[in-house]
């Protein structure tokens, strides 16, 4: 796996690539300290990333079409923004511009591991810090289901209400199985029924759509 991480900071590069190494044992790196240099290793026609991290407003930052730049360099690797910011806006804006995920770095290594390992098993991660505090619509007239709204409640069954909670912390449908006691196949008949219940159509929209339950 080859990954290409992007942050004005050397001992957050360094930080970061040594966690990935946890997730990746023959994982090999590569590091910009500036968006622009980040670009243009992105560019390399020699090159193919599977993984590109990538903090927001480091220098030479042109906003959130960044990572729409990104994408077009490198259409086969994700995208994820790693970032000191928790705004809702920024989430957002970096999930409807492409981004596999967002991740904060006040993020603990365990969750930030399990974050990673979602993304590259396909998923998108959402902080769930975020998901707590629910999706504002946004400026084109978009809005998610008011996290109070007791009615979802009664769109699940319990357990469905358990697979949720879980994919709101970002783990993977492994993990969710692990904890549950189920089978990977019996989570993804779960997803399924979540999905359909609540009218959406990944992982990322029925965390965002649905409040944190109470199954605990």
């Amino acid at each position: 796996m080859k990954i290409l991480i992007g942050d004005d900071h050397v001992l957050f590069r360094e930080g970061l690539r040594r966690l990935l190494e946890q997730l990746r044992e023959n994982a090999t790196f590569a590091e910009a300290s500036n968006f622009d240099e980040l670009l243009d290793m992105a560019a390399s026609k020699d090159e193919a990333y599977d993984l590109v991290l990538t903090d927001l407003r480091m220098p030479g930052w042109p906003g959130f079409s960044g990572i729409g730049m990104l994408r077009d360099r490198q259409p086969n690797a994700k995208v994820v923004v790693v970032s000191a910011s928790e705004a809702q806006s920024d989430v957002r804006e970096a999930l409807e511009n492409g981004a596999a995920g967002y991740i904060p770095k006040s993020s603990s290594v365990k969750i930030m591991l399990s974050a990673l390992d979602l993304i590259f098993s396909g998923g998108v991660y959402v902080p769930a810090t975020v998901l707590r505090e629910g999706i504002e619509p946004d400026q084109r007239g978009g809005s998610v289901i008011p996290p109070t709204d007791p009615q979802l409640e009664q769109l699940l069954t319990q357990r469905q209400r358990e697979v949720l909670d879980r994919l709101r912390e970002g783990k993977s449908n492994k993990q969710i199985a692990h904890e549950l006691g189920l089978s990977e196949g019996t989570v993804k008949i779960h997803m399924t029924a979540i999905f359909k219940s609540l009218g959406v159509r990944n992982r990322t929209q029925a965390a965002m759509a649905f409040p944190q339950s109470h199954s605990a």
